[in-house]
């Protein structure tokens, strides 16, 4: 089941970080505007937002096996609707399914790997799992920018149908067992009351900042790299490098949760991040670049698999679905309202004034993770005391 789990993490990865990359350029390619950018990109997260936490729930439900082979299912359609028909109007649909479906595999796969993890290797699992997921997002840009510099826009989005193809048995393949139905009738409303877990609050603020930093990038870098006269095949090794860091970082996750708390990385990774898309708008040549793509990449290498952890470990045993699905939900507001937010930015700033104000954005961002005080701990190794809510 672990294979079954870190080939999927690299599979639903590479689907995504084949394609992200590649729609800003398609777009602006088809007449699309900086505003019309933003849009593009939340219509990503829109759906999201009102579906992830039902999704959890699904999980926990059903278990893991129908919801992966479900959102499989979504984003093959996404990949197959902007091959069949290269428009703009395709490229929204696409989001929308490849949005709406996403949710099925991160929370299911999760999940599933949080159920399979023993007690006290939690984080040493989903670091593993982060790493699995940052080898296709190393793969996806590079791939896509030589697809794009060499064949055309279409023969991303078929390459990503066919990794998909490829990927299917390995999701047949999950746990597909029931679980306990009377858990689970709860409403939004105890869904959110969950948060009243301080630390796991922390935790899913930090991650949505993070991750909403890598959503902009993804967006915005494209087009302000290749307006100072960067090529697309440099700008997807750009991209790839930075899921390259996020690997290497896992590496040296072990010693940074010896030394610090998980709140105190959270905060080091949103500094990190911050300063890097500052340092974007200062240069323009490829080498800075590639430095500053980097320094994204450790940030946001050590957030991601700390808030899966404190997410599972905060959970009541029968709604671990459930607040992966929370956490997801945050993040797909923050990866909703930034893109529009910073499409006006940039259609009336300029574009470089996207990288100025979010970068400021996430530095000012730290403040909402204040440390937890002296009488609580931060040690997420017992989930029995982390998911006293």
């Amino acid at each position: 089941m672990f294979l079954n789990v870190m080939v999927l993490g690299i599979a639903f990865q590479l689907i995504l970080n084949l394609s992200r990359p590649a729609v800003p350029l398609y777009a602006a390619s088809l007449g699309a505007s900086t505003l019309d950018m933003g849009v593009l990109t939340a219509c990503y997260a829109f759906l999201p937002m009102f579906f992830s936490i039902s999704a959890g729930k699904i999980a926990d439900r059903f278990g893991d096996r129908l919801p992966v082979l479900f959102g499989m299912v979504g984003c093959g359609i996404g990949m197959a609707l902007p091959w069949f028909f290269p428009s703009l109007w395709a490229l929204y649909v696409s989001q929308l399914i490849t949005g709406f479906s996403s949710i099925f595999i991160a929370i299911s796969l999760q999940n599933a790997l949080g159920h399979a993890a023993p007690e006290g290797k939690r984080d040493d699992y989903y670091g593993w799992f982060s790493t699995a997921n940052s080898l296709g997002a190393f793969l996806g840009p590079v791939t896509a920018g030589y697809l794009i510099s060499h064949i055309s826009y279409s023969a991303v989005f078929a390459s990503a149908l066919a990794v998909f193809g490829g990927s299917f048995l390995f999701a047949w393949r999950l746990p597909g067992q029931k679980r306990n139905k009377q858990q689970l009738k709860v409403g939004l409303t105890d869904s959110l009351v969950l948060l009243k877990n301080a630390d796991l609050l922390r935790a899913l603020i930090g991650n949505a900042l993070a991750l909403y930093s890598r959503e902009i990038f993804t967006a915005y870098f494209p087009l302000y790299a290749t307006g100072e006269g960067i090529s697309v095949s440099t700008v997807g090794w750009i991209l790839s490098i930075q899921g390259l860091s996020m690997v290497l970082v896992r590496f040296f996750m072990s010693r940074l949760l010896q030394k610090f708390s998980h709140n105190g990385i959270l905060i080091g990774s949103i500094l990190v991040s911050g300063a890097a898309f500052l340092l974007v708008a200062f240069t323009s040549h490829p080498v800075w670049l590639g430095i500053w793509s980097v320094l994204m990449g450790l940030g946001l290498g050590c957030g991601q698999p700390i808030s899966m952890t404190v997410a599972y470990n905060s959970s009541p045993k029968s709604r671990t679905g459930e607040v992966l699905g929370l956490r997801l939900f945050m993040n797909r507001i923050s990866q909703f309202t930034a893109p529009l937010f910073f499409g006006l930015v940039g259609a009336s700033l300029g574009l470089v004034s996207v990288f100025y104000v979010s970068g400021a954005f996430l530095l000012g961002g730290t403040l909402l993770l204040k440390p937890p005080r002296k009488n609580k701990t931060t040690d997420y190794a017992n989930p029995q005391e982390s998911a006293e809510l």
